[in-house]
């Protein structure tokens, strides 16, 4: 009588133990997946960049301040100096949401993934 009762539960153990491995070995296939998705979706935008000017554009929009300020030092001219201050207090006085998006189209463009974080947040 004892083995009639031992039997079944020693099944449902074993099966019991099985169905926790089965679901960790989901999860880590669920992990990879994901992982193998974002590598072939870098993989496919780096692809889509070859000819695309967005990187080079944004490299000199974020380089003109600092020209700016060169040529204003090289040709001693004070006002290009406070044209770029004002430029940058101008820039300052958009709304939060629209520097949230320059934010994360400048990231994207250099390949890093700050936008979704900011959207978690």
């Amino acid at each position: 009588m004892i083995q009639m009762l031992i039997g079944p539960a020693i099944e449902l153990a074993k099966d019991f133990i099985k169905g926790k491995a089965d679901e960790k070995k989901a999860i880590q296939q669920r992990k990879i997946t994901t992982i193998q998705n974002d590598a072939d979706w870098e993989s496919k935008m780096a692809g889509a960049t070859t000819t695309s000017w967005k990187d080079e554009w944004f490299t000199l929009v974020l380089s003109a301040p600092i020209i700016a300020i060169m040529w204003a030092v090289a040709t001693d001219d004070p006002d290009i100096i406070e044209r770029v201050h004002k430029g940058f207090e101008t820039l300052q006085a958009l709304p939060d949401f629209y520097q949230t998006l320059l934010f994360i189209a400048v990231t994207a463009s250099f390949g890093l993934k700050f936008g979704s974080s900011i959207f978690k947040k």
